[in-house]
């Protein structure tokens, strides 16, 4: 069939490129220490940054909530899925998140992706504009195309580029969106700035704070507790499959924001509810994140950063400036990314290799994921390989 050799063709240019993906199978629990393809490895590649993923309250909390509500939740929520575990998880996220915005509410979604999805498109009408940042994910970029308006592309980081597109913009309703901590550099969004820029051009700032939520902060509020921020004006998106350690996402902002996109956001309307177990886990998970455990977790968190940083010594190769669990190291070439993540892999270390288009051409890199679940001396292996592998690349 020529309509498969068209897609073998492709899959050929792909391997050329040195950019074909590998779907690996873990037989384990996600944790430092697990059984990848019949392998032990040791494993720095997951968004569990608190360790959360495998925490034995939290099997217990899933265990106890499908006893308590069942497996699934039969329909979309505004049918009969929104069970009491789900309005118990969206007040929990309200009350959380309330020193930093104006009369909170919350709804939760089954994946960050649809959350993203939802909230440009709902919030975007016709003579809407929305202005995205240069690195902003998948998910934020799909749903700006989605939302079927102007859009406005501004450089990672720049919020005067981004004051000149507001200012310029006649626009009814604006949108001003962007990751907080970007998941391939590891390094924050201006996010005072830009709030002041929304504020004073009247803006929607719609924060994805994926990377952030229940790593940044005192008390894990993310990134508008790291920044101090509060203002009616703010959109929060927090995704729980990381820090958090479950699954799916929710969008926190003042109640009437929240009530428009439960009659207006697709992505929440037509699909069935989560299962309301993982809701009744997330409630554990958020106990730990509120408490003193998640406080020690972040500390030691922050410690194995500061380690890492300290004991990698490379020469050619390049440690992108970040203080978050993602520490991408740029190695440049496709090809030699992936031969040093081989490499590793082949020395029982688990480190994505990372090319195009999730990262603009000339940087792959291997990026490199903390969690609190991790000790010193793996960190310390970890750099001492990587230490090696450059001086013999």
């Amino acid at each position: 069939m020529e309509l498969l050799a068209n897609l073998e063709r492709g899959l050929q240019e792909l391997d050329r490129q040195s950019l074909r993906r590998r779907l690996r199978v873990a037989e384990t629990p996600c944790a430092p220490r697990m059984k990848v393809d019949g392998r032990d490895m040791l494993a720095f590649c997951s968004n569990d940054y608190l360790g959360l993923a495998s925490h034995p309250r939290l099997v217990e909390a899933l265990q106890e909530g499908a006893a308590r509500y069942g497996v699934g939740s039969g329909a979309s929520h505004l049918i009969s899925g929104h069970s009491r575990a789900h309005a118990l998880l969206e007040e929990r996220f309200a009350d959380f998140l309330s020193p930093h915005l104006e009369s909170p509410r919350a709804l939760y979604f089954c994946t960050g992706y649809m959350a993203n999805l939802a909230v440009l498109t709902a919030l975007a009408g016709h003579e809407a504009e929305i202005f995205s940042e240069e690195l902003n994910h998948a998910s934020l970029i799909d749903g700006a195309r989605l939302a079927r308006t102007g859009v406005k592309v501004y450089a990672h980081g720049d919020a005067d580029a981004l004051e000149q597109l507001l200012k310029a913009s006649t626009a009814t309703t604006k949108l001003v969106v962007t990751d907080s901590v970007f998941s391939m550099d590891g390094d924050l969004a201006p996010l005072p700035k830009m709030l002041k820029l929304c504020e004073q051009y009247g803006a929607w700032l719609i924060v994805d704070d994926a990377h952030g939520f229940g790593v940044l902060g005192q008390h894990g509020r993310g990134a508008l507790e790291h920044f101090n921020l509060r203002s009616p004006y703010l959109v929060y998106v927090g995704t729980l499959g990381k820090a958090a350690g479950v699954g799916g996402a929710f969008v926190a902002a003042h109640a009437t924001v929240i009530e428009w996109l439960v009659q207006r956001a697709r992505p929440y309307i037509y699909t069935t509810a989560a299962a309301p177990a993982l809701s009744h886990a997330l409630m554990a998970s958020m106990d730990i994140i509120d408490g003193e455990e998640g406080a020690q977790r972040r500390a030691h968190l922050r410690s194995l950063i500061g380690q890492l940083r300290s004991e990698l010594n490379l020469q050619r190769w390049k440690l992108f400036p970040s203080n978050t669990a993602i520490q991408p190291v740029i190695i440049g070439a496709n090809d030699e990314a992936m031969r040093a993540a081989k490499a590793l892999y082949d020395q029982g270390f688990w480190v994505p290799g990372i090319r195009p288009p999730t990262v603009p051409a000339g940087t792959a890199r291997l990026r490199v994921t903390l969690s609190a679940s991790h000790t010193g001396p793996e960190v310390s292996q970890l750099a001492s390989a990587f230490n090696l592998m450059e001086a013999f690349a």
